[in-house]
């Protein structure tokens, strides 16, 4: 398999399948193990701790950056001490290869 981080997400027309579990296992292979995989199976979240608010705004920012620059949108949710990051093709409603792609570059942005 290719190094993820390094392809490009491609926006989903919706008219392809989600991923089927034998594959979404080997794609999870590819990025953090921090990722857990929730709603049955057709997402990916990662969630991260600070000390403080500043630091957890500014990787937001640096995913929302992201996020525009690969047309792929996660969801975000922001506190204090705390960023959640879920990822998912909304359109179909399931897992596809952007959808790991994405969270091999937020795994960089991280490091």
């Amino acid at each position: 398999m290719e190094i993820l981080h390094e392809k490009q997400c491609i926006p989903c027309s919706g008219s392809i399948p989600p991923l089927e579990l034998p594959e979404i296992m080997a794609y999870k292979k590819g990025i953090s193990p921090d990722w857990e995989l929730t709603h049955n199976n057709t997402r990916l979240r990662r969630k991260l701790l600070f000390e403080d608010f500043r630091e957890p705004f500014h990787l937001a920012i640096q995913i929302g950056d992201l996020a525009e620059a690969q047309w792929h949108h996660p969801e975000i949710h922001l506190g204090w001490g705390h960023l959640e990051i879920e990822i998912w093709t909304h359109k179909i409603n399931g897992l596809v290869e952007s959808d790991f792609v994405f969270a091999s570059k937020v795994d960089q942005l991280i490091k």
